[in-house]
C-alpha cells in the first residue's frame, strides 16, 4: 500500500500556498441525540447526581478557561502599555536632535489614551511609530551613539518579543477553548445552552504581512 501523503512524488504546488486567519465565529450546536443520551444516561447507566456533577463541572471548566482567555488578553495588552512607553521615551530622545515628525507624539498620545480598538490596530500604529523612529536613525547617524535612545530601542526589541510570546499564549489558550467546546458530551451540550462559540486567535494585518513579504537588505 503506497503512502497517502508522499513528499517525494508530490504532487506539490509549486506556487507555494499563503494563510489567513479566518474571521468567523462558529456558534456550538446539539441535537436531541443529547438530550436522549441525557435521559438514557440518567435511567440506565449512571445515578443523577453523578450527571449533575458532570454537567457542573463541565460548566466550570468553560468558565475557569474562559477567564484564563482574559488573562492571556489582558497580558497582550500590558506589553502593548509598555512597548508605547518605550516608544515615547525613544521619540523624546530623538527629537532633542532632529525635528521628529510631530504626527509621531499625536500617534502616541492616542495610543496612551486608549484610541485603538484592538490587538491588531495597537500593534500596527506602534510599528508605524517604530519606523519612523528607525528612519530618524539612519537619516541621522550620530543618534545611534546616545547610550539612553540605543536603550530604549533595545528595550523595544526585547519588548516586541514579549508581545510575540504573550500572543502565542493567547492563541494556545484560545486553542484550548475551540477545542473544550466541542468536547462531547458534558463541555459541548453546556457550550450549546449557553449559546458559546468558538473564538477567532490573533491574526496579522495585511500591511504587515505586506512587510513582511518586502526586501529589508538591499
Amino acid at each position: 500500500m503506497a503512502n497517502e501523503l508522499d513528499e517525494i512524488t508530490g504532487p506539490v504546488n509549486e506556487s507555494g500556498r499563503d494563510v489567513n486567519v479566518i474571521e468567523k465565529q462558529i456558534p456550538v450546536k446539539v441535537g436531541v441525540g443529547s438530550t436522549i443520551f441525557q435521559v438514557v444516561l440518567c435511567l440506565f447507566i449512571l445515578p443523577i447526581p453523578f450527571v449533575l456533577l458532570a454537567r457542573v463541572n463541565a460548566g466550570k471548566r468553560l468558565s475557569q478557561l474562559q477567564q484564563k482567555i482574559q488573562q492571556a488578553a489582558s497580558q497582550v495588552d500590558n506589553y502593548l502599555e509598555q512597548r508605547v512607553m518605550i516608544l515615547q521615551n525613544a521619540a523624546q530622545l530623538v527629537t532633542k536632535g532632529m525635528d521628529l515628525d510631530k504626527s509621531t507624539f499625536t500617534e502616541i498620545a492616542r495610543l496612551r489614551a486608549g484610541g485603538a480598538d484592538n490587538f491588531t490596530e495597537t500593534n500596527k500604529a506602534l510599528e508605524n511609530v517604530g519606523n519612523k523612529i528607525n528612519v530618524a536613525l539612519e537619516n541621522y547617524p550620530d543618534l545611534k551613539a546616545h547610550q539612553e535612545l540605543a536603550a530604549a530601542m533595545q528595550q523595544n526589541s526585547y519588548t516586541q518579543r514579549e508581545i510575540t510570546a504573550a500572543r502565542e499564549h493567547y492563541n494556545d489558550v484560545v486553542a484550548e477553548w475551540n477545542k473544550l467546546i466541542f468536547e462531547w458530551p458534558f463541555p459541548m451540550i453546556i457550550a450549546a445552552k449557553r449559546g458559546y462559540t468558538t473564538r477567532i486567535p490573533f491574526s496579522a494585518s495585511k500591511e504587515t504581512k505586506e512587510q513582511a513579504r518586502g526586501t529589508f537588505f538591499n
